[in-house]
Parts: C-alpha cells; structure tokens; sequence
C-alpha cells in the first residue's frame, strides 16, 4: 500500500440500514455483512451504485472482545421507502459524515489489517488530528471490481 494515495475528503451524512455483531471482530464481522447484502439484494438495494460500510464501533484495546460491536451497513437513497419487511436484525440509524483521510487498500483480510497498522502509524506521525468517531471501511463496486476498499479514517478541521 502507498500512502501516497491517501486523499481528504468529506463523506456526506446518510441514512443507513445495518447489522449489528456484538462480539470479538473477525470471521462474525463478515457473517454480519453477508446478513446485511442478502436483505439488501432483496430489497434491491445492491446495485453499482451501493455502498457499503463496515464500522467497528469499539477500540479493541480498550474495551473487552465480548463487547465489542461492529456495523454492517449500507447507505440508502434519502427517497427509500422501507417495505413491510419485519427482519429484526436490520436496524436503521444515521451515519453522520465528516471529513476523512481516504485510502484506498487491496480488498484482502491481510490488506485492510495492515492498512490499518500502516494508516493509524502514518496519521500520528504526521501530527493528524484523529476525530472521535469510528474509523469506517468503506466498499463501492467499481473498487471491488479491482478487489480494492477504502479506509477512512475521520480527522477534524484543524
């Protein structure tokens, strides 16, 4: 990964409809996402223009594997109309946006955790004033048609 390709940019807010796992991140964070792409496709949701994001909500450092939660979402059109579908693990919330450093990381298990390492390293040693929300994956099809994701990590106005 280069982090010469790391671009700022502002991520609009969004209503969302997303899974939620509670529980240690890894293989059930995946589960989470297949969970939330067969509602969306039968909703007809997943389309070229979708975006999905992951969102693990807790730092792992610091707060303990069983509790930790991560989103699977996906951002809807301001004008969707929810069908009378009662699935009690789709939930609807709002991703509030903001300005991030954007990376774009191959789409590999391997790639996005050493994206992690390398951004989170790069961002402190560039003096980066990390915002206090959520460090976001986010997966747009014409990336993962090059079987690439972006990071983005949120950072304030400074």
């Amino acid at each position: 990964m280069s982090l010469n390709e790391m671009v700022v940019g502002q991520i609009a807010s969004a209503t969302i409809a997303y899974v939620r796992q509670v529980g240690p991140y890894g293989p059930s964070n995946r589960e989470a996402m297949e969970k939330l792409k067969q509602w969306a496709d039968r909703n007809q949701l997943l389309d070229a223009q979708a975006t999905l994001l992951g969102i693990p909500q807790d730092d792992p450092s610091s707060t303990p594997p069983q509790h930790c939660r991560y989103d699977a979402c996906i951002v809807l059109d301001h004008d969707y109309h929810f069908k009378n579908e009662n699935d009690p693990a789709i939930h609807i919330g709002t991703f509030a946006g903001g300005r991030y450093l954007i990376c774009i990381v191959p789409h590999t298990a391997e790639g996005i955790r050493d994206a992690w390492n390398e951004i989170i390293l790069h961002v402190h040693e560039k003096g980066i004033q990390m915002d206090r929300k959520p460090i976001i994956e986010r997966y747009r099809a014409h990336l993962l048609d090059q079987h690439l994701c972006e990071l983005c990590i949120p950072i304030t106005m400074n």
